[in-house]
């Protein structure tokens, strides 16, 4: 028995009722509570793996998916400022492009930009946010989760233990006239488990702000900073069989929102607005056929549509845009010898994009990913190795097509566990990115031409996880990396026009640094500190003997950072969070007129649940940028200064 439970202290908490028995009776022991640490995933994985739970989220008060991913090391989240203001995701200096993103399992995809804007997810419903980096370990995966150098993993929560109905309303306010209702619901039957979930917000996102522009210091108030939002999902969990299971998700989301512009100089105005819509379906099917053999499919339809209106001088403009996309993927997994486990994945996508603007092309591209992968486990050491195959074909119904994209990209990680306690992990991942259907066919700037963006990424890191007395937990994990990116696509200056062209290259050289401790009094005290460091030098060699040559790369700060302490007791959860971000440039060319300051916002939240007949109810409260510094993200967009936000959760 004290085997046993030593086994589990070092896996989970366990609750647990023994019995004694002897020949003549039997002695029952009070239930006894064992609690133990999990070793964090990203200190056992051979590539680098970060990730936040539900509950992580909630102590630390992260609201959105772009907060989440900045406590990430390596990471730079692009916020144009505002409460509707766009969040693109930019791993290790590579560009939004490089960045791949799954919900539930499967992959999420913008075709015409390249980019997903995070800020169109919700935290409320969602169990876990990952980012791997390089090679994971998990072959049983898509062939398209191949094709990024970083992939993001959403997962949403599902099902429950019991039989019971689970509902949760929660209602936010808060600054700027943030409004934001929400409903979560599930429940499992014999066999079947469903949930929903739907959130509206909305929010005027009018605040002061005090900016610098040139010699000149601006007092104004932030304007068309506005969101209306509705999100809705639908989700069914079907047991086929004990080795089968069948999921079904459909998504809704429609946003109206204004886009803050640039405050140049004193011109605080800006008239864009951006009305999304976007609806997609998805199935998974899984068939565990034995301990050595399974295998799953999936098929998702998405539609998106978004509208974008401005009024320059030149008079009121609109431009409309369509995407259709059909994507079809299937995974063998097989265990053909002790510690051998080996993959074949099979994607196919179509995806259409319609333009109301003049003379557009309209493309249409057809996608092939095939991947083989194998893991290899021998004591200590494992390795794992793929082989991807991209095959892209496209057509046009004005002006001539590409010629499409074909091509190998080979990738490998492995791990050897040298100590107790000690692990080195190796990694090499040869990618490229697809140029966007914008840089191939936007009226005027578009080039048919392009090559793809190749990346190729060495790593090298060390893991460390400890446990003292059972009491006492330290995780630490450091990763150096050295990169290079050619062919990268940026718009040239041509004659009298701009024109999207292969004239880039990026060197990227940096470490990633992250620790966690954690100590624990008994059931109910919990204190906990996690840090992240990030020293990146991406610099442009694209031309020798230009005055920008070796300088760092556009907003891409050579030093960044986050950390956080967090105190969980009976009565109160108390956490605290700083962001910090070094200088960067706005351009290549790193002269003091291009300098952006560092910057270092700092937040607190409280929260405490109370337990009332049975159900639960929990409050929390957040204090953001207590500062109330209106630093810059990106070079004119202003962040808010100090805002708070109360959330009140009803848990049936």
């Amino acid at each position: 028995m004290r085997q046993l439970a030593g086994f589990f202290l070092l896996l989970c908490p366990l609750s647990m009722t023994a019995q004694t028995v002897t020949n003549d009776s039997t002695q029952t022991i009070d239930e006894v509570v064992v609690k133990g640490f999990r070793i964090p995933g990203n200190v056992l994985a051979s590539t680098p793996i970060q990730t936040l739970s539900h509950t992580d989220m909630e102590r630390l008060g992260i609201h959105d998916m772009g907060d989440a991913l900045k406590r990430f090391a390596g990471v730079q989240v692009k916020d144009y400022g505002g409460i509707g203001g766009m969040k693109t995701v930019n791993i290790r200096g590579l560009g939004a492009g490089h960045t791949g993103i799954t919900y539930d399992g499967v992959q999420v995809g913008d075709c015409q930009s390249g980019q997903v804007d995070l800020s169109r997810f919700t935290l409320d419903n969602v169990s876990l946010v990952s980012l791997q980096i390089g090679q994971e370990d998990n072959i049983y995966q898509s062939a398209k989760a191949y094709t990024s150098a970083g992939l993001i993993n959403i997962s949403t929560l599902q099902g429950v233990s019991d039989r019971k109905p689970h509902l949760t309303t929660t209602l936010r306010t808060g600054s700027y006239g943030l409004f934001s209702p929400s409903l979560l619901y599930h429940q499992q039957f014999s066999r079947l488990g469903i949930g929903a979930y739907t959130s509206y917000e909305r929010a005027d996102g009018v605040y002061w702000f005090t900016l610098k522009n040139g010699i000149k210091t601006i007092h104004e108030r932030r304007n068309n900073s506005d969101i209306q939002t509705w999100r809705g999902e639908l989700n069914m969990n079907y047991q086929l069989t004990d080795k089968q299971t069948l999921q079904w998700k459909a998504y809704g989301f429609t946003s109206n929102r204004g886009l803050p512009g640039a405050v140049i100089y004193d011109n605080t105005y800006s008239a864009e607005r951006l009305k999304d819509k976007n609806v997609f379906t998805q199935m998974l099917y899984e068939n565990r056929f034995s301990n050595h053999i399974k295998m799953k499919a999936a098929a998702k339809w998405n539609y998106a549509w978004s509208r974008y209106s401005d009024i320059p001088a030149s008079g009121y403009k609109e431009d409309t845009y369509r995407q259709n996309e059909t994507y079809l993927t299937a995974t063998l997994w097989t265990n053909p010898l002790q510690g051998l486990n080996l993959s074949f994945a099979q994607d196919y996508a179509h995806n259409h994009l319609s333009m109301t603007l003049p003379k557009a092309a309209n493309p249409t591209r057809n996608s092939l990913w095939t991947a083989l992968a194998a893991n290899y486990q021998i004591g200590s050491f494992s390795v794992n190795a793929s082989l991807l195959a991209t095959n892209i074909y496209e057509r046009v119904k004005q002006g001539n097509a590409s010629n499409g994209f074909h091509r190998l990209s080979p990738a490998f990680s492995m791990q050897w566990r040298c100590l107790q306690d000690f692990r080195l992990r190796f990694g090499y991942k040869d990618i490229f990115r697809t140029p966007t259907l914008n840089e191939l066919y936007y009226t005027g700037i578009g080039n048919r031409h392009l090559n793809p963006e190749k990346s190729r990424m060495w790593n090298l890191g060390t893991t460390y996880s400890h446990t003292f007395n059972h009491t006492l937990q330290l995780s630490l994990t450091a990763d150096g990396y050295f990169g290079n990116v050619t062919d990268k696509i940026i718009a040239v200056p041509k004659m009298f026009y701009w024109q999207m062209m292969n004239a880039g290259k990026v060197r990227q050289l940096g470490l990633d640094v992250s620790a966690n401790i954690e100590k624990r009094w008994g059931n109910d005290w919990t204190v906990s500190a996690t840090g992240s460091y990030s020293l990146m030098k991406a610099t442009d060699i694209s031309d020798p003997t230009a005055v920008y040559y070796r300088n760092q790369i556009a907003y891409t700060p050579r030093h960044s950072g986050s950390a956080s302490v967090l105190l969980h007791t009976p009565w109160l959860d108390f956490s605290y969070n700083a962001l910090v971000m070094g200088e960067r440039y706005t351009l290549s060319y790193n002269i003091p007129d291009n300098r952006m300051k560092p910057f270092a916002d700092h937040s607190i939240t409280l929260s405490r649940e109370f337990n009332i007949n049975k159900q639960q109810l929990r409050v929390q409260f957040d204090v953001r940028n207590l500062g109330n510094k209106n630093y810059e993200v990106v070079r004119f967009y202003p962040m808010p200064g100090t805002n708070w936000r109360l959330s009140v959760s009803w848990i049936l």
